[in-house]
């Protein structure tokens, strides 16, 4: 099955006249003025095989020597995106400030032009003046270099200021682009030759991580050149390439963001202090990236040891919980002249002996709730940012989420046209208002993960931390809206899950139930027909988890429910279970989100003595189970590539003993589950197109701890407990756990995800599907207690 993309803006928020054209065709279109025609220079470094256009000097193609089958450039796209605006490896973004005071852009992808080649000569592998691609008022000249040096790949920019006046360059970016564009691939192929790739943001030490989706070495590393600090990660918003389930976008490594800081950026705090560049009247500055291999994922940190670059690893993580001694290790050649933290206060940092290996150690304990940054300023000069979120202890963290999602969001109109009370209903944090109706049906329909989320959190809390009050109104919820309304409670459909309790129907309902201020002019926005739809496999495992949450509650704690008996609950979760394979099939061939659910269930049948109903259960299992086994990358889903139907797969997998599929599905999950010194991205497992539909800013953008964190740690750390040893697998795995509740605001709101993007590094203000990630908190949380032959205790 070959996948197109998918434009989800075009397609939740666009009239039918924009929906039917294909945006690829569009930029297929565009006028050719990269200079194909030209041909292309061929020059390698001892790692890489590189191709570059001679029009332009920029990167058509870029293999390892390793793996010269495999290219981290989307050089299949180079036609179609050698149009005016598409970046390429080698451009540069640049903002100066003009004589009015006011902040310009530049760009040499904006308009191309012919480069002026530069002789080349000893470690030179390619030269040029890049002026012919920028305006003429331009108060700079810019070469750019491709270099080899000691077996390392190098790109240089030499930027002088050619006026008589001196200049501030205030934003300055090195546009990343590598092969993450799935456009019309199969999963196979896919996973075969696209990358995702990650930043650590962290000043002088940070770096690029591009990872193939297979979870195979080698791995690309990007580093700073000289002084080129990472000081931000944006996105190319402005490059023609459609972005959608298949494309991410691309990003640039920004050195220089004071200008956008003032400007686009004013409303967001960001990562890094921001800096900015004086160039003297005749003066020159120069920045640069290197390119080096890792020969496997798991060897990032030894390949920047080797490489004289700082590592940090932070024990168990980034996010500190205020009770949690935690540890920060510093592998550096450098000794430390200094450590702050902003804001003041936020950490303390208490230093420890160095380890035997000249580790520098330390003790970190979070103190104010929220970001904080930890800088570090080596002896010789180098700036290193450790990025932390200080929660609260997990106990009262776990608490305020109850309480919020049960007083707060906790639904009770008993008049509700589309009969949603009692329940826990989608929330905005931002207006601080219950959603009870919105364009995407589901969102104030209390099913899909968008709408079903808040009522999943609450009942997936109960799993952790009981409470009888709470507990009350779940069974309210359960037994008189979950029950009979979201599911079927009768009938040949019964057990069957409705995609929604929300729908659109106007003319069917009374005058008034629809607010004129939502825009209902959309396919999200469903007819009762299509609500009442029993198809779709992913809303079953929602409901399997609340019968299996008030099974566990009835039949391990006293008193707490007491509406229905502990069998009723397990029996109808077996009875989900099972309705999902018979009633949604389609869907139900792919692994789900929480799909770990069942086999939960199956252990409680057999401890039970529930035999037949267990033999069931696991011979319909085993057959999902060995359909995957037969695919390559059995990781379908509704969307083309997907990052949560492996938690089940890997689960299944490990269970039948099919572990080729397991390790298969482990190291996918490695290639986009990164480990970096930064709590937003440790961790934080691949999602770019929830925000879409199941967030307030709805857009194509890195998701930060979505809920393929928690679901993801489901299998990184049950791999953990059979491979103890394996320290790597259990700061990934860690990483998302603790991710998975990073998130949850300090009065105990959960929201969907984080904004990664610098104009808004926030979170998103909708509840909307954050209990799918809580669900993998509250199946995962454990304690783990190592002692590591790096690390010790």
């Amino acid at each position: 099955m070959r996948f197109k993309n998918i434009v989800l803006v075009l397609l939740i928020f666009a009239s039918g006249n924009a929906i039917a054209q294909n945006p690829w065709d569009n930029l297929a279109k565009r006028p050719s003025t990269l200079g194909l025609d030209q041909g292309f220079l061929n020059v390698s470094s001892s790692a890489f095989q590189i191709k570059l256009l001679k029009s332009s000097q920029t990167i058509a193609a870029m293999k390892p020597l390793t793996d010269t089958a495999f290219n981290f450039s989307p050089e299949k796209f180079l036609k179609m995106r050698s149009s005016d605006g598409a970046y390429q490896l080698g451009d540069l973004n640049l903002r100066i400030k003009g004589a009015s005071g006011e902040w310009k852009k530049y760009s040499t992808a904006t308009k191309r032009g012919m480069v002026v080649p530069l002789p080349v000569s000893g470690k030179v592998l390619a030269a040029a003046i890049l002026n012919n691609s920028l305006p003429s008022d331009i108060p700079v000249l810019i070469e750019r270099y491709w270099e080899q040096e000691d077996g390392v790949l190098i790109l240089r920019f030499k930027i002088k200021n050619k006026s008589a006046a001196d200049i501030e360059i205030g934003s300055l970016g090195i546009p990343l682009i590598f092969n993450n564009i799935m456009h019309e691939e199969s999963l196979d192929d896919a996973h075969a030759r696209n990358v995702f790739y990650d930043p650590y943001i962290g000043a002088d030490a940070g770096y690029l991580q591009a990872t193939r989706l297979s979870g195979k070495g080698p791995a690309l590393l990007v580093l700073p050149l000289g002084k080129t600090p990472f000081e931000a990660y944006s996105p190319l918003l402005d490059d023609p390439t459609p972005r959608g389930t298949t494309f991410e976008g691309f990003y640039e490594w920004m050195p220089l963001t004071k200008a956008n800081v003032e400007t686009d950026w004013k409303d967001a705090q960001p990562w890094n202090t921001p800096s900015t560049l004086i160039l003297k009247a005749g003066k020159s500055h120069e920045y640069g990236l290197k390119f080096i291999l890792s020969p496997d994922i798991r060897s990032i940190e030894k390949t920047l040891v080797a490489a004289k670059r700082p590592v940090a690893v932070g024990i168990p993580g980034y996010v500190v919980a205020q009770d949690v001694d935690a540890k920060l290790f510093l592998n550096y050649k450098s000794a430390v002249e200094s450590i702050s933290v902003y804001p003041e206060g936020a950490l303390t940092i208490k230093k420890l002996p160095a380890l035997k290996s000249g580790i520098k150690a330390y003790q970190i304990n979070g103190k104010t709730w929220g970001r904080a940054t930890l800088t570090i300023i080596y002896k010789d000069g180098l700036k290193q940012t450790v990025h932390y979120k200080v929660i609260k202890p997990e106990a009262n963290l776990v608490g305020d989420f109850g309480n919020f999602l049960t007083t707060k969001q906790w639904y009770t109109n008993a008049n509700d046209p589309f009969k949603r009370a009692p329940s826990v209903i989608t929330y905005d944090y931002d207006t601080k208002k219950q959603v009870t109706e919105d364009s995407r049906a589901w969102i104030a329909g209390l099913s899909d993960e968008g709408g079903a989320g808040s009522w999943l959190g609450a009942i997936m809390k109960q799993l952790v931390q009981p409470n009888a009050e709470e507990l009350v109104k779940m069974q309210q919820f359960v037994n008189q809206t979950m029950w009979g309304k979201i599911q079927v409670s009768a009938d040949s459909s019964k057990y069957g899950v409705r995609k929604s309790l929300f729908y659109y129907e106007p003319d069917s309902m009374p005058a008034g139930t629809y607010s004129k201020n939502v825009n209902y002019k959309s396919w999200a926005a469903w007819p009762r027909k299509e609500a009442d739809n029993l198809g779709r496999s992913y809303n079953y495992p929602h409901v399997a988890a609340a019968h299996w949450v008030l099974y566990r509650s009835a039949r391990f704690h006293t008193g707490l429910v007491t509406e229905k008996n502990w069998k009723w609950y397990l029996e109808s979760a077996y009875y989900t279970s099972m309705a999902m394979v018979k009633i949604a099939p389609y869907y139900a061939q792919f692994g789900q989100m929480e799909g770990s659910v069942f086999l939960y269930i199956l252990k409680d049948l057999k401890k039970e003595g529930f035999v037949e109903m267990a033999a069931n259960l696991e011979a319909a299992m085993k057959k999902r189970a060995d359909h995957w086994r037969t695919l390559n990358y059995p990781f379908g889903s509704e969307m083309p590539w997907d990052s949560t139907g492996q938690e089940e797969v890997y689960m299944w997998s490990d269970y039948f003993k099919y572990r080729d599929k397991a390790e298969v599905t482990l190291n996918a999950i490695l290639g986009y589950m990164p480990t970096v010194p930064h709590w937003g991205y440790n961790g934080s497992a691949r999602r770019y197109w929830d925000f879409l539909y199941g967030g307030k800013l709805s857009r194509v953008e890195r998701q930060l701890h979505h809920y393929g964190s928690g679901l993801n740690a489901i299998p990184v750390l049950n791999e953990f407990r059979s491979k103890p040893d394996d320290l790597y697998i259990l700061r990934v795995g860690y990483g998302g756990l603790l991710g998975s509740v990073a998130n949850i605001t300090e009065d105990g709101f959960g929201p969907a995800a984080f904004h990664a993007w610098p104009s808004t590094l926030k979170i998103d203000a909708l509840s909307g599907d954050y209990g799918s990630n809580f669900y993998g908190y509250a199946v995962n949380t454990s304690t783990y207690l190592v002692n590591d032959n790096t690390y010790g205790w």
